[in-house]
């Protein structure tokens, strides 16, 4: 009874019928009359926007306010959404003191771009509500406060301070945009505003299309697979502020603006960038960013501006798990109830060459295991983590990025951003140079190379670059085969000293057993076991051993709470040299928690592994003549009778016989007269 009374209610208000040839921003008739039949069964999320819209903070309620509005027609929601215009309007300016203070003036920031936005829904959605000099009176201050400061800084030839390479990021899309749908909003008031929406439309393509400059060392904004260099969470808002525009502009324009191919790839970017589990999803959090990022709101934009997809409808569904979202606004009137797949249709391996990031999966079943790695950009929101990676395994995050905190604090600067606060090697102390957060850098980082061949997954990266002052070879090669991951480090600097391997565990446990530090959270745990250029102290003291690794903890602090530190780990070399391969392995135990049997393996110009899994057994080679000491000459060499001139050599046999190879930078392979590899140049390749 009580909900028959609820949507006789709804429908005796009926909702107000809009000024004709008003078109909505986002709360179109059609989405309403849609909206109005939904919700006659399902009253759940209307209820949870009718309370944010009856709360008594309705600048952070607008979105729901209009939506209520727009549905029921009542009287005392208008009257909020028009108070709203009251106090924002009743503001002389919409940007903060400190930005005005600047010289010359920022008139348009982020701050500006929020009242922009929150200004312009209030008056679409009480259009109808509003007298004639009314709309034009709200309609000039948001013109005058909002879209025309922004346009002044940062699109106008006459009078703009910024350009795509100072400011081409979040802050871009967000101040430019925000003005388009303000101007979108006081189009029947505003003669111009036809030609500030088009014009903006325009500039959105210049925005995508950004490929850096080398003068300045500014990356390219977008990497061309649908990747965003500075973090997934940054990623979020920026293309939420672009998807809002996009999506009023379609609506009221009546058709979408330029195609953008890049929308098309950007939802599976978000996936491939996320962990499924029997929790709440967990993201990768590379720069400033946070593993527990649940940012629905552009997938949902996404699907509502046409981009549908499994990968988009499989993510927006896993963040609906947690965050609820169809109890908000822009929720309920665009979640169509899409059936999402069970997996989002993707790769187990995908490389974002151009800003550097890979992510290698087991599978996309909840609790499996990923494995994300970053070498690329520094700069902005992107930290000096050239070759870090993290780990999720059994549904718990057990090898963590640093993490980060607001700005305005000093461990932003100091710790946080730095390379000692990623899973990284250091050279006496050190990597990225500290002034790589404001001024770039000028080599990045790169990953190569990815392959996926089921159990066996490579990628290699190159942090010679960014860590050039301290380093001559920086390189980073994950080898995943079955349950354990290799990192190798190849690594040589200009004068000895010592070289230091990071390792961050967030919360989780990290404690010393045996040769192995085992890392565990919840029912998870990994093993990491260096191997080379030695092992740690297998019980005894430590000063007994001066040959083996030193194990220490290192004080740090805590992801988004500078004021709890948090401890991770530092394993030294023993020695001080110029020159050392680092081989550590990360060890994934079965469902019945068996280890794979793993032994050194040590010969005239190599070190390796042997790996045992079942009835498989891989033999993995590292060509010591390969590492860069020979120009002139081939680095020519025989392992087991395997000859071969390549860097890297995996050998995998069952039963003791060969069924597949892998080779990594090599030319050629052989044993007793059989060729299984000949190229004239060297690659990276699975056979057969």
């Amino acid at each position: 009874m009580r909900r028959l009374l609820f949507v006789v209610f709804l429908f005796a208000a009926g909702g107000l019928a809009a000024k004709p040839g008003h078109t909505s921003l986002y709360y179109t008739k059609e989405c309403v009359d849609h909206l109005r039949a939904r919700i006659k069964n399902d009253t759940t999320a209307w209820r949870a926007v009718l309370k944010k819209a009856d709360g008594e903070n309705s600048l952070q309620a607008v979105e729901e306010l209009g939506l209520v509005y727009r549905v029921t027609g009542e009287e005392k929601y208008a009257r909020k959404l028009k108070q709203c215009l009251q106090t924002l309007c009743a503001q002389p300016v919409w940007e903060s003191a400190a930005l005005l203070s600047r010289e010359p003036a920022w008139n348009a920031g982020l701050d500006l771009a929020d009242r922009t936005y929150k200004a312009s829904v209030a008056y679409d959605c009480i259009y109808d509500y509003l007298d004639e000099k009314e709309r034009k009176a709200f309609a000039d201050s948001i013109t005058r406060k909002g879209i025309l400061p922004a346009l002044g800084d940062w699109i106008e030839g006459d009078t703009r301070i910024h350009s795509l390479n100072s400011m081409g990021h979040n802050w871009w899309s967000s101040c430019v945009f925000m003005a388009g749908v303000g101007a979108l909003a006081v189009r029947e008031e505003e003669p111009e505003a036809q030609k500030w929406i088009e014009k903006i439309a325009g500039a959105s393509l210049q925005w995508f299309d950004f490929e850096g400059d080398v003068l300045n060392n500014k990356p390219r904004t977008f990497d061309r697979d649908g990747g965003f260099y500075e973090s997934v969470g940054y990623a979020s808002f920026a293309m939420k502020e672009y998807l809002l525009f996009r999506l009023a502009y379609t609506n009221v324009i009546h058709k979408a603006p330029y195609d953008v191919p890049l929308l098309q790839k950007l939802g599976d970017f978000f996936a491939q960038a996320s962990y499924p589990n029997d929790g709440p999803l967990l993201r990768v959090d590379f720069g400033d960013s946070h593993a527990d990022n649940r940012d629905w709101y552009p997938v949902l934009l996404l699907l509502a501006n046409g981009y549908d997809s499994p990968a988009n409808r499989w993510l927006l569904h896993q963040l609906g798990k947690s965050e609820h979202y169809e109890q908000t606004a822009m929720g309920l009137a665009y979640d169509e109830e899409r059936p999402a797949p069970v997996t989002p249709g993707l790769k187990n391996a995908m490389l974002y060459k151009d800003m550097g990031w890979a992510m290698l999966r087991s599978s996309w079943d909840n609790n499996a295991t990923l494995l994300a790695v970053k070498s690329g950009e520094t700069w902005n929101h992107a930290h000096a983590d050239a070759n870090s990676f993290i780990l999720f395994y059994q549904g718990q995050y057990l090898l963590t990025d640093g993490g980060t905190v607001f700005y305005n604090n000093p461990l932003y600067s100091d710790y946080y951003f730095q390379s000692r606060a990623h899973n990284v090697v250091l050279f006496n102390g050190q990597a990225q140079s500290t002034d790589d957060e404001y001024y770039g850098v000028k080599t990045p980082g790169h990953l190569y190379n990815l392959i996926d061949a089921g159990d066996l997954k490579y990628v290699y990266g190159d942090a010679t670059g960014p860590t050039a002052r301290y380093f001559e070879r920086n390189y980073r090669h994950f080898l995943w085969i079955g349950n354990v991951i290799l990192v190798i480090d190849d690594l040589k600097t200009y004068e000895p000293g010592t070289f230091e391997w990071l390792l961050h565990h967030g919360d989780a446990t990290a404690k010393q057993v045996g040769q192995d530090i085992v890392v565990s959270k919840g029912n998870a745990h990994v093993l990491v076991r260096p191997l080379f250029p030695e092992t740690l102290v297998n019980g005894g003291f430590p000063h007994d051993f001066p040959e083996k690794l030193v194990l220490s903890e290192q004080e740090g602090y805590k992801d988004h709470d500078a004021n709890t530190k948090e401890s991770y780990l530092s394993i030294k070399a023993p020695e001080q040299t110029r020159q050392t391969k680092f081989i550590t392995a990360i060890i994934l135990p079965d469902s019945a928690n068996k280890l794979p049997s793993i032994e050194k393996r040590e010969g005239k110009d190599m070190i390796g592994v042997t790996i045992i899994q079942g009835d498989k057994e891989s033999v993995v080679y590292l060509n010591l003549l390969a590492d860069g000491r020979m120009m002139g000459r081939n680095s020519n060499n025989s392992f087991d009778g395997w000859e071969t001139d390549a860097y890297l050599t995996v050998i995998t046999s069952e039963k003791g016989k060969a069924e597949r190879y892998f080779v990594a930078y090599g030319s050629y392979l052989r044993k007793n007269k059989q060729v299984i590899l000949d190229s004239l140049s060297k690659v990276f390749i699975v056979l057969p």
